[in-house]
């Protein structure tokens, strides 16, 4: 009447694993029962991440062996033991097998090495109980083992039947006789017991005074299983006689029966024992119990107490088959009271993962720091693990730390800088823009095609504007506008440049006699350059924010502290593309204003857009590999200064020459002096 087996080996793995310990020590009895424990155990070890350090058997000897053989098992024992990462001890096998193993430590002397403490762990089959041949031993080895016992209860009276036992009710049973004598240290008068004996059974002895060890008022599992059982027999009985009866309409006494006739009338009973339990069998006939776990106490006079600690109960939900009570437990002596562990080397703290070491268990590991940019929260980690995208590792990788969001604000001094001096050349074109437009009919200025010359301020007017855009946290509409407003505007600032070279090459071709460029010679055709040139940068815009816009984006990789707000460019292509179509402008640009530089050009403009254009191209050439090459907001930064830096070029190299004779040498703005450039 006791529940599978494999029970109990589940329950002893869920304790192990429950306090950690996975590298235990194997004792197991040397028969069958052993092959097969040890046969089960090991691969529900191994799946658990559990080692066994050793696995020794203990044979039960019928004699007491030669000193020789002796001395070799007490070392096959001991050794082992004295090994000081092997705290948990598991050991399986009969009363008879613990019994020699109890030999074997005693006289192995574990305690001259200091205090060597074992958690022990034995199954259901070992009874710690005190015999004759065991009193006065020294038990403290075993001081706060833990012992899976048969799930037991208490039938009702059971004490009061007890105290009440007495010999004289049972003289003719020889058993009682030899635990009487053995319990009470007495003897009974006999031909063969002296007259002059210490001490003669009075017959008066009562067994509550025993200490428990010798025995236990309690009603333990063996016995509790033994009640079950011969109650199950009895309910058996029953149903067979009362089915007996209805059918032949006789008697049927005990002789008259099977063993296996009684088996259908036990796989059906279901009754309520006098504890209060339900007992009954299952499909595989067996009972529907479990056990309990013990925590074994000794006490200095070498007596010893079982207290419940747990149990594993099978029929209750799954996942809570298995119950401990850590705090109760009482470790043995050397732990002082703090849980003892017993792994092959210490846990792996937080910010390290485990390394296997080659050729030796999986228990037994390394501790390697975790890799950069991956953490380990908890200790013994198997892998480390990067930290979400909003996150970055801590300086010892044990755990994550929230990035904080950054952007090129107007705050920061580079911020401050940028802006400073966006609005320092704005400020500056519009004053060239005043100079012209109060010298608008002098004639370095109606020279120089006035309209094209307004445009192109205007327009790097707003370049030095559109730069704003860029700074602060980015937001749907500055996504949308700022690389499509920079694109279109720049576009009409080198589509301006290129009129007034292409017009400079037309005006020259045109003063040859009878050429055909002079009806080329007006406004429209510069009118006509920077409009068409200018539409065709509006439309890529407008196919761009039509089909994959910009829109404001969390960039949480880039970076290993910081999140950076930015705009998501949408098509990369497209973005690829409005640069693109400004680098062609402005080669296109170049390479007319070099071939004309040497053109007698009033007041020699060619020169100075050739210098300009030369400036932009550098600019923007060394824009795509930086651009490329930083991150966070530093890459805002460069897109801020290669904007300002082209507008400035085109701004100081065209028109710096123009303001210093306007302001600095109005005697050369005249028509004089256009004349004599002219010859």
């Amino acid at each position: 009447m006791v529940s599978n087996e494999d029970q109990q080996y589940k329950g002893i793995i869920q304790l192990l694993r429950h306090f950690g310990w996975t590298w235990i020590g194997l004792l197991v009895v040397d028969d069958d029962s052993g092959d097969h424990f040890l046969q089960v155990v090991e691969p529900m070890l191994s799946k658990g991440q559990i080692c066994s350090a050793f696995s020794k058997r203990i044979q039960k000897q019928g004699r007491f062996p030669a000193m020789s053989e002796l001395t070799g098992m007490v070392d096959s024992i001991s050794k082992p033991l004295m090994d000081t990462k092997v705290r948990v001890v598991l050991f399986y096998g009969d009363t008879t097998a613990f019994m020699w193993l109890i030999t074997f430590l005693l006289l192995s002397d574990l305690e001259e090495h200091g205090c060597i403490g074992k958690v022990w762990i034995t199954t259901g089959q070992v009874d710690f109980a005190v015999n004759g041949f065991t009193r006065g031993w020294n038990f403290a080895i075993f001081e706060g083992a833990i012992s899976f016992a048969i799930h037991s209860n208490e039938p009702g009276d059971f004490q009061s039947y007890l105290q009440n036992v007495r010999l004289s009710w049972t003289q003719e049973n020889g058993f009682f006789k030899d635990f009487w004598e053995q319990a009470f240290s007495c003897s009974f008068p006999s031909p063969h017991v002296s007259a002059n004996a210490e001490k003669i059974c009075s017959l008066k002895e009562k067994l509550e005074s025993l200490p428990g060890p010798v025995f236990e008022m309690s009603m333990t599992g063996h016995s509790y299983g033994i009640y079950n059982a011969v109650c199950a027999i009895a309910h058996a009985l029953h149903l067979c006689r009362s089915k007996h009866r209805a059918t032949v309409g006789g008697r049927v006494t005990l002789q008259d029966l099977q063993p296996w006739q009684l088996h259908p009338f036990l796989q059906a009973i279901s009754f309520n024992n006098a504890a209060g339990e339900r007992i009954s069998f299952n499909d595989d006939r067996e009972v529907v119990t479990g056990f309990d776990i013990l925590n074994i106490l000794v006490f200095p006079n070498t007596s010893f107490l079982k207290l419940k600690v747990g149990s594993v109960d099978p029929s209750v939900l799954a996942g809570e088959e298995f119950v401990i009570q850590g705090d109760m437990i009482v470790w043995h002596r050397c732990f002082n009271q703090v849980l003892p562990l017993s792994v092959c080397n210490d846990f792996c703290p937080p910010g390290y993962q485990k390394r296997t070491k080659e050729g030796e268990k999986f228990c037994c590991y390394d501790c390697v720091p975790c890799p950069e940019g991956k953490i380990s929260r908890q200790k013994d980690m198997t892998d480390c693990f990067k930290c979400p995208g909003n996150q970055y590792p801590s300086k010892n990788r044990d755990g994550c730390i929230d990035k904080v969001i950054h952007f090129l604000s107007y705050e920061e001094p580079l911020g401050i800088g940028l802006t400073s001096v966006s609005f320092s050349f704005s400020l500056i074109t519009m004053l060239t823009l005043a100079t012209f437009i109060k010298h608008k009919e002098t004639p370095i200025v109606k020279a120089n095609n006035r309209d094209i010359t307004y445009a192109l301020l205007v327009s790097l007017l707003l370049c030095f504007l559109s730069s704003l855009l860029f700074l602060g946290q980015p937001t749907k509409v500055t996504c949308l506008l700022r690389q499509s407003v920079f694109g279109i505007i720049f576009s009409v600032s080198v589509s301006c440049v290129l009129a007034k070279t292409i017009t400079v090459v037309v005006a020259f071709m045109a003063t040859k006699p009878g050429s055909s460029m002079r009806k080329w010679v007006r406004k429209r055709l510069a009118y006509f350059i920077v409009l068409s040139c200018s539409l065709i940068q509006a439309g890529i815009c407008g196919v761009w924010l039509a089909t994959s816009p910009p829109f404001p984006d969390l960039d949480m990789q880039s970076l290993t502290v910081e999140i950076t707000a930015e705009c998501n460019e949408g098509s990369v292509t497209m973005f690829y593309l409005v640069l693109g179509y400004l680098g062609l402008l402005s080669i296109i640009s170049f390479t007319v204003a070099f071939l004309a530089r040497k053109l007698p050009d009033t007041f020699n403009e060619a020169k100075f857009i050739t210098f300009s254009m030369l400036m932009f191209c550098s600019v923007w050439l060394s824009f795509v590999p930086t651009f490329l090459s930083t991150k966070g907001k530093y890459m805002v930064a460069v897109e801020v200064f290669s904007i300002l830096a082209s507008s400035a070029g085109l701004l100081g190299c065209i028109f710096f020459p123009k303001c210093y004779i306007i302001l600095l040498r109005p005697e050369m703005n005249n028509k004089k002096q256009l004349r004599m450039r002219k010859n």
